[in-house]
């Protein structure tokens, strides 16, 4: 099925009034989401990393420890891996570090909306290797980038939707035997870089399995704020990630961004997010990965 462009013609409805919050006058910890004049109070999260990002440690036992110490609660790991699966549960049942999901291994090199058939297949048997490491691992979602516009005659806008579409489609029955959601994330692919193109894309799947994944920092770059982002997207939202990005410096630490997280933290408010904030930039070992973690802590009103 073919996305409708006329659907980006429709007029952005103006967001609820909300309590403005001064970072300099009240701490980003107190800030609270008002919806019709009712305070609701602050979105419940939890914090997390990629596994890529933990870089000491040479096992995953001694790299969810240090996780653990820093305070993460979980972590996102690509899928399929080159390590022994019942090690790295091992570690996180251990450590207490929670692996929450996977991400779809080699999908910007072997994507769904590919012109070649061959290579459509490859990336579809990775996202059900995704899937399958996610339930053995009692994670609930899996990150996937459904593809990429790169050649206006051999891959354009529709015919990604409708390629890519059609192999999200024959993975869902493997999601739903895992009891997994396919989560599609909001990347710098020249795809879906407007709400209601990925509201679209989500809708038309039509199942409790397909979800949305955005990117807090990624979709800055075109145009419209985070915060009316998630408050379009609502329910569809199973997990967001993050990293820092300023138009005019481009890739910068957390916190030193455009992104406006008192606002994105209403916004989380205002849709009931419950559930894992997880930050997606170089890491390192524990001496970067304490300031990620204070970072963090400061933006999402945590600690």
């Amino acid at each position: 099925m073919k996305y409708d462009v006329s659907l980006d013609r429709r007029a952005f409805l103006q967001s609820a009034t909300a309590v403005a919050i001064s970072m300099s006058a009240v701490p980003l910890c107190a800030a609270e989401a008002v919806a019709n004049g009712k305070v609701i109070g602050k979105p419940k999260l939890r914090k997390a990393v990629k596994y890529s990002m933990i870089q000491e440690g040479h096992s995953p036992q001694a790299k969810l420890d240090l996780a653990k110490s820093l305070g993460f609660e979980g972590v996102e790991i690509d899928a399929p891996n080159h390590l022994d699966r019942d090690e790295v549960r091992k570690a996180s049942e251990e450590s207490g570090v929670h692996i929450h999901g996977t991400i779809t291994a080699g999908q910007w090199k072997t994507r769904l909306s590919d012109p070649d058939p061959a290579v459509r297949a490859v990336g579809a048997k990775s996202l059900l290797a995704a899937i399958e490491d996610a339930g053995f691992y009692g994670a609930d979602t899996v990150l996937l980038v459904p593809g990429q516009v790169t050649n206006k005659d051999t891959e354009n806008f529709d015919q990604v939707w409708e390629r890519s579409q059609a192999e999200v489609r024959k993975a869902i029955p493997a999601a739903e035997k895992a009891n997994v959601k396919i989560c599609i994330e909001t990347v710098w692919n020249d795809f879906i870089t407007k709400p209601q193109q990925l509201i679209d894309y989500v809708d038309q799947l039509n199942s409790p399995h397909i979800a949305a994944y955005f990117d807090i920092s990624n979709m800055i770059k075109y145009g419209l704020p985070p915060a009316e982002w998630i408050r379009k997207l609502g329910k569809r939202i199973a997990k967001f990630d993050f990293k820092g990005y300023s138009k005019t410096k481009k890739w910068v630490a957390i916190g030193e961004g455009d992104e406006d997280w008192p606002e994105v933290l209403k916004a989380l408010a205002e849709i009931g997010y419950d559930g894992w904030a997880t930050s997606e930039v170089d890491g390192g070992g524990k001496k970067e990965l304490e300031e990620i973690s204070k970072r963090m802590d400061r933006v999402l009103g945590l600690g």
